[in-house]
């Protein structure tokens, strides 16, 4: 339940922000605007959410996720909407959008796992299954059969 409701935030927040950016500055069609909303919210999900900002933090993921759409948009717009030099504010543009609906996904992403995280390490303390127990023994000289 968590990774889809993460999953339909940063889809919805995709494409109002491209809802926005692309349809200010250009005439740009629902499929563009669906397209460039899924194609970022995997690679923001995948790249920001579950492997920088687990190991680098929170400021790191933003900047992350800041570059990573305004590299994206810059790119596949200036290839799909022919415009090279105007897809740059609309870039800008979605990458602060969006950049500002992360924080408080990453906040909503910290707090669940600190959460999860805290849940585990009681449920390992208080569970007698995971409590083994040490097994001593003395060693054994092995036996020479050859002497």
């Amino acid at each position: 339940m968590n990774k889809t409701l993460i999953f339909i935030l940063k889809s919805a927040a995709s494409l109002i922000a491209f809802a926005i950016a692309l349809d200010l500055f250009f005439d740009a069609s629902l499929a563009d605007i669906v397209s460039f909303s899924l194609l970022v919210t995997v690679m923001s999900y995948l790249l920001g959410d579950r492997i920088i900002l687990p190991r680098l933090g929170n400021r790191n993921a933003l900047i992350a996720d800041f570059f990573l759409v305004y590299a994206s948009v810059w790119v596949f717009g200036s290839v799909l909407l022919n415009s090279y030099l105007q897809i740059a504010w609309g870039s800008i543009i979605a990458a602060g959008i969006i950049t500002f609906s992360e924080v408080f996904i990453h906040r909503y992403l910290l707090k669940t796992a600190a959460s999860n995280h805290q849940d585990n390490r009681e449920e390992a303390v208080l569970n007698p299954r995971l409590a083994y127990g040490m097994e001593m023994a003395e060693e054994k000289e092995p036996t020479r059969d050859w002497d």
